[in-house]
């Protein structure tokens, strides 16, 4: 079983304890093509599951990214700010985005699980 929950919007959410790293999917990454900025989220923002938490632009367009959970931004990946490109080159790893502290650990359920993801994005192809 993955350690890795889905979103529609193509984020990623990553559970260790109360904290969730979040980052975008390698599906969305490939979609949005060479990735020039990412806008993140202030930290201690608080933000409901769904809310517009930062921006990516790409060379192509740019895309919200939104909270897979509601919770306070508790950290942001300072190294994507000087190399946005490592969202493109690690998105499951290096190039997470930020970590919040979810407020209601219950709605990572709502969230797609790695196989229910990967066949929600066979449909879109």
């Amino acid at each position: 079983m993955s350690e890795f929950y889905y979103t529609e919007d193509h984020e990623w959410a990553k559970i260790e304890g109360d904290i969730v790293t979040i980052g975008i999917s390698d599906y969305a990454q490939e979609q949005l093509g060479d990735i020039v900025f990412v806008e993140m989220p202030e930290i201690s923002l608080d933000v409901e599951q769904g809310d517009e938490a930062g921006v990516i632009e790409s060379v192509k367009t740019a895309v919200e990214i939104y909270a897979p959970v509601g919770g306070e931004v508790t950290e942001i990946n300072e190294a994507i700010a000087g190399t946005p490109e490592i969202v493109n080159e690690d998105p499951l790893g290096d190039g997470w985005l930020f970590r919040m502290r979810a407020s209601d650990a219950a709605e990572i359920q709502s969230l797609k699980s790695q196989e229910d993801y990967d066949e929600y994005v066979e449909g879109l192809e």
